[in-house]
């Protein structure tokens, strides 16, 4: 049986975020091959993945994209816990993919509804409630809280359907966001963006 090499298991256990047991019981039934670890560590991984949320996301990329008009251009920053996936071309992909998303949706704001302010929800909720005055008392509340939910889905970035729709299977950017952490057994988050138009 060939001898796993710590540097090995160090470097998949920053690959993959499993223990060094895990790393190196992987290896040594890959018989040291990297890529078979990493195939054997996710199978065992499972549903683990969604503990990767705790994990820090300290390394990622920043990718533009400008519209074919040159008057629309977009940042954005989504990042992971390795440098390793940060250059995977899905990963970069994705996030191209994001800022050509937010450059369609003029009206995203924030990237999650948690970061929209209380004071910007209660003005809302105040703007609704006086729209369904005319409702009966007892539904208002439930007709304020759509509206409100509603417009928490226009304004931030997360649980919006990707525009192009049928190349994303209609998934929503979260859904997207959690697929690829799925598949690199990395957190991944949209940090942040900010989108640029001519004369706004």
């Amino acid at each position: 049986m060939s001898t796993i090499a710590a540097s090995d298991v160090a470097a998949l256990r920053k690959q993959t975020g499993a223990g060094m047991m895990d790393c190196k019981n992987a290896l040594t039934e890959a018989s040291g091959d990297m890529d078979k670890a990493v195939e054997i560590l996710r199978v065992k991984m499972g549903n683990k993945l969604g503990k990767l949320s705790g994990r820090e996301a300290a390394e990622g990329t920043i990718q533009s994209y400008i519209h074919a008009n040159g008057k629309v251009g977009v940042l954005v920053e989504v990042d992971c816990n390795t440098d390793f996936v940060a250059k995977n071309d899905e990963f970069i992909a994705f996030a191209r993919e994001v800022a050509m998303h937010i450059a369609a949706t003029p009206q995203t704001e924030y990237v999650s509804p948690d970061d929209v302010p209380q004071e910007a929800r209660d003005a809302e909720s105040r703007v609704f409630a006086q729209q369904a005055a005319d409702k009966p008392e007892n539904i208002r509340p439930k007709i304020v809280e759509g509206m409100l939910n509603k417009w928490l889905g226009e304004i931030a970035l997360l649980p919006q359907v990707h525009v192009n729709g049928d190349k994303h299977d209609n998934k929503t950017i979260d859904q997207l966001r959690a697929d690829l952490s799925a598949k690199t057994g990395e957190n991944v988050v949209i940090r942040r963006f900010v989108r640029f138009a001519v004369g706004a």
